[in-house]
């Protein structure tokens, strides 16, 4: 595995991982060639732009609530996008505006559901920490810390008890991590060899406090240690090794092997939220990570391989802006819900807690 290193005790599972290593390294130079990497460019220039546009609208207070930023962590959504099947199941949490857009939504009805109308992509009624698409199996950004940890691993139960070959990717933060509900999952989904991919998305900080401030346990992969999980760390700036290592864990699960811990080591380059000035870090620190920037990365290995002349490169540049734009626009111009609409996909049942004959 690219760029990953196991956390396991076991030799045995030692083995394994070494020669997965190996096999996916020979085969990332062949796989990942110039359509790969012009549309890893594409995608996470279209997050970055989509993003930074979100943070000049949120100044503006053309919508409210709570607002944080995917900037700095493109590589992971373009790797999973790589790595799994168009049918398998996505949940995370409340950053999780570029997931959408990542898995195929036209960015406008992300922005419309930013805008709280009607045509967003929860109907206006979930805002920036709650975006949903059934038809590409996104299965929601949550508010509450940690809440998909279970969610996700229920996810994954549902599908192989109807004997479905799907597998879930269930992103949480490395705050989350300290969340009592993921160790009740983690025993649960290695006892019943569920198919889920849990990925901490860890950018270090959580909201503002170090992982060194918060916990004992400095590597975070070897939380699956305990119920003999197959744990590893991913560099989270590279889309390649973050391919390689949800391929080989989705494999995993679609075998019946169970579930995959990956602690993927990313970087915010924002705050937690919009609120968070982020002085808690150094300017050294942050520069150090913008040079390691997916998105300049990819770009310098698109040009180094001279795949796309200047004039291409500035095509997906236009697109991209135009793609903003317009979702600006149509955010601006979509309707309010309708008043009717609080009523609407609000789950009731008269006899609860009641089982009916």
């Amino acid at each position: 595995m690219a760029n990953s290193t196991t956390k396991s005790k076991k030799s045995t599972s030692k083995s394994k991982s070494t020669s997965a290593k190996k096999s996916n390294s020979s085969k990332s130079k062949q796989k990942y060639g110039k359509d790969t990497y012009v549309k890893w460019y594409r995608d996470m220039l279209l997050m970055r732009k989509f993003e930074e546009k979100c943070g000049q609208l949120y100044v503006q207070q053309k919508f409210g609530g709570f607002c944080h930023l995917y900037i700095g962590q493109e590589a992971l959504l373009a790797g999973m996008v790589e790595a799994i099947k168009p049918t398998d199941r996505v949940i995370t949490a409340y950053r999780d505006h570029a997931h959408p857009i990542a898995m195929g939504m036209e960015p406008k009805y992300v922005m419309a559901e930013l805008y709280g109308k009607k045509t967003g992509c929860s109907k206006g009624k979930g805002g920036s920490m709650h975006m949903f698409d059934k038809s590409r199996n996104l299965f929601g950004g949550h508010g509450i810390v940690g809440a998909q940890i279970p969610l996700g691993a229920g996810i994954a139960f549902a599908d192989k008890y109807r004997e479905e070959d799907h597998i879930t990717v269930c992103f949480f933060g490395d705050g989350a991590a300290r969340q009592g509900a993921l160790h009740e999952t983690f025993n649960m989904a290695m006892t019943w060899k569920l198919p889920v991919v849990f990925i901490i998305e860890n950018n270090n900080y959580a909201m503002g406090t170090s992982v060194e401030r918060t916990s004992n346990v400095k590597d975070l992969s070897k939380l699956g240690a305990s119920y003999e999980m197959p744990s590893f760390t991913v560099d989270g700036m590279d889309p390649e090794a973050v391919a390689d290592a949800i391929a080989e864990a989705a494999e995993r699960g679609r075998k019946g092997d169970g579930p995959t811990l990956l602690d993927i080591k990313t970087y915010r380059y924002k705050g937690h939220s919009m609120s968070d000035p982020a002085k808690y870090r150094t300017k050294e620190e942050l520069e150090e990570y913008k040079g390691k920037d997916p998105v300049n990365v990819a770009l310098e290995k698109i040009k180094s391989n001279k795949w796309l002349s200047e004039d291409k490169i500035k095509e997906i540049k236009n697109e991209v802006k135009e793609l903003v734009e317009e979702a600006v626009k149509f955010a601006e111009e979509s309707p309010e819900p309708d008043p009717e609409e609080l009523y609407e996909d609000v789950y009731s049942d008269g006899d609860y807690p009641f089982v009916k004959d």
